[in-house]
């Protein structure tokens, strides 16, 4: 099971926990408006002209940036109340800030997750933010500007009281983990190490939901559970106010174990907005607001540090004026004269199945 369907079997349990405890925190901020000044976790970001000149000519006149989001996927994504309309989490505060710099609303609006693609693809919105992993085959029907990396984490009790940490550390010892999914196969492959490393092998505990394996983890039964770290971090963070359960941070894998970077999609039509974008979103990074936001979220670790645009080879972004040879900025080169903008190409609907 991928971690896009994984997210469907705990999302509602996560989230009614996390919200309260939200609404308790008092941390909502007040609905932005267009080209004024906003607040998003407690920071007020002003617009920068530089950055709305940049963004194309449609979303200036229109004044927002057309948003889709899968909801829910704590944290990213989340209802402030349970059957309301309202939204929050790391994504929509994230793209709040965003909206705040280039002096536009960020407009979010819930579509189910395969659709989204196809829905920017046919000009129903400007991009996406929803946790979507940036992979070779979404590369081909829209551009991403990379901002988090997400892979596997370690829950362990309040305070960790077995002392792990990292994944060797739960060799030859109980670890719980639900069926079916990235996570159970990830410690299936580590036997091998904890073997060689002469630790013993892991006693794997499955559970239908997370939730179980949480149980179990309160109740002493295994010594950590393993699930994405995104949804570790804010399972730490909210739970029992709490107190409950501590994330694992291991140096060694900051954004988590097999990580790959979340990136915020783009329409090829718009290659001005990714720009507009990327300097915007590395702008809130350099200047301490994205840290800000995903403290908020108990991941502060997942945040890259560089706002990274990705766009297949051959492609030429006339406001940078930078011709991509591969997914990496860093071998991006000079555009030919001759070069003209970004159209869609690739299948109508590219595989669009997990983060």
């Amino acid at each position: 099971m991928n971690a896009r369907v994984t997210r469907r079997l705990a999302a509602a349990v996560v989230a009614t926990t996390a919200l309260a405890t939200l609404a308790a925190c008092g941390d909502a901020d007040p609905a932005p408006a267009a080209g004024g000044p906003v607040t998003v976790g407690g920071v007020q970001i002003k617009k920068d002209p530089a950055l709305h000149a940049m963004l194309p000519d449609s979303v200036r006149k229109a004044g927002k940036v057309r948003v889709a989001t899968d909801v829910p996927y704590p944290p990213f994504e989340m209802f402030v109340k349970e059957g309301g309309s309202e939204l929050t989490g790391l994504d929509y505060d994230l793209g709040q800030a965003l909206g705040g710099k280039l002096g536009v609303t960020f407009a979010f609006t819930p579509q189910k997750f395969d659709g989204i693609v196809p829905a920017i693809q046919a000009g129903k919105f400007d991009a996406a933010m929803s946790a979507i992993t940036d992979n070779k085959e979404r590369q081909q029907v829209v551009d991403f500007v990379d901002y988090s990396q997400s892979g596997s984490g370690i829950l362990v009790g309040n305070d960790n009281p077995a002392k792990i940490a990292g994944l060797n550390d739960l060799c030859g010892r109980k670890v719980a983990v639900q069926t079916a999914t990235n996570q159970l196969d990830l410690l299936k492959d580590h036997q091998a190490e904890c073997a060689e490393a002469g630790k013993g092998r892991m006693e794997i505990q499955t559970f239908p939901k997370d939730s179980d394996a949480q149980l179990a983890l309160r109740s002493g039964k295994v010594v950590a559970q393993v699930l994405t770290k995104p949804a570790a971090g804010w399972v730490a963070k909210t739970a029992d106010g709490g107190k409950a359960f501590d994330l694992v941070e291991d140096p060694a894998a900051p954004g988590g174990y097999n990580a790959s970077p979340n990136g915020i999609a783009v329409s090829k039509r718009q290659p001005e907005l990714t720009d507009a974008i990327q300097k915007a979103l590395q702008a809130l990074i350099d200047d301490g607001t994205v840290a800000k936001i995903y403290s908020k979220y108990g991941v502060a670790s997942i945040a890259l540090k560089e706002a990274t645009p990705v766009a297949p080879a051959g492609w030429c972004s006339p406001t940078t004026a930078r011709l991509w040879t591969s997914p990496s900025p860093t071998t991006a080169r000079t555009c030919p004269t001759s070069t003209s903008p970004r159209t869609s190409t690739g299948p109508r609907n590219t595989p669009a199945t997990n983060p």
